[in-house]
């Protein structure tokens, strides 16, 4: 999610709703006999106002799951989420009078709730700076769902590319039937000496081919673009120069499969926060009803 100039809106109303508890929190404070308590009708107020924003920014989760659903933009619910869950929490202090409760319920609840704020605000910044990220890291970004497909594509190019030099099939159907040979038969289109031809091979089977069948090539030295850089300059230096358009085609399938590993693991950055956000936000709300219910039943 972007935080740009469509946010605007949602910030100085957030900043005009706390202006204002704020300003209805002194007095309430200063007059009320015993201070502020979460059992008065201002902290009841407080506490109503805080959880019902606690609420809302937890039924973003259901608008997504139905999109379907006329309730409003999802993106007017991200909003919504954000400024409205941030804004909960010193709505939710007001109602405590600044303190973690008394009980152990009120105490991991707020505890709770801190964690959920802070890796809300982290999810937030990631999802702020990591798209610009993966614009400028991933030139050759794509739909994350056909990776794996883009990933297959690549290994059987390189398939081919290799066996037209060497004569030798790391996958016979796939390049049966880009040769257009029915049999399998791939002859051989360069000339060269058998222990050249067996370099490439070596080079292809040891470390490119490898790299480009494994998800994210961790471990892998050609994963590296400075170590890959070096490993390609080595082959060329072995492998006659009419063969050298065949090899900066494999680099390049080497980079785009470099990409997809990158974009695969800033993926998954964007959304490993949600792990612990989500599902401490659904304990926070189960456990923030069972307060409510409690506090007002006794």
């Amino acid at each position: 999610m972007l935080i740009d100039q469509t946010h605007r809106p949602w910030l100085w109303r957030s900043i005009v709703i706390l202006a204002v508890c704020a300003a209805v929190y002194v007095p309430y404070n200063h007059y009320t006999l015993g201070g502020a308590r979460g059992g008065t009708v201002i902290g009841i107020i407080y506490g109503s106002l805080g959880f019902g924003f606690m609420i809302f920014a937890g039924l973003l989760s259901l608008r997504k799951r139905f999109p379907v659903w006329r309730m409003g933009r999802t993106s007017s619910w991200m909003r919504g989420h954000l400024w409205l869950g941030l804004l909960s929490y010193p709505i939710i202090l007001f109602h405590s009078a600044f303190s973690f409760g008394k009980g152990t319920l009120t105490w991991w609840m707020m505890l709770l709730f801190t964690i959920v704020i802070v890796s809300g605000l982290i999810g937030a910044a990631i999802q702020h700076y990591l798209p610009k990220m993966m614009t400028r890291q991933v030139p050759y970004e794509t739909i994350y769902a056909e990776i794996p497909r883009i990933r297959g594509q690549l290994l059987d190019e390189a398939d081919v590319k290799v066996a037209e030099i060497t004569g030798i099939t790391m996958n016979q159907s796939v390049i049966a039937a880009a040769a257009g040979n029915a049999g399998g038969v791939i002859v051989t289109t360069v000339q060269m000496e058998e222990q050249v031809r067996d370099e490439l091979t070596r080079f292809y089977s040891n470390d490119l081919r490898p790299y480009l069948e494994l998800e994210g090539g961790k471990g892998q030295a050609i994963a590296d673009r400075s170590l890959s850089a070096a490993m390609f300059i080595n082959v060329r230096t072995r492998l006659p120069e009419v063969v050298h358009p065949v090899i900066s085609d494999l680099e390049s399938i080497c980079e785009e499969k470099r990409q997809l590993d990158r974009q695969l693991n800033l993926h998954r950055v964007l959304h490993a926060w949600l792990l612990i956000h989500l599902p401490l936000s659904f304990a926070l709300l189960l456990m923030g009803a069972v307060h409510a219910v409690v506090a007002l039943r006794y």
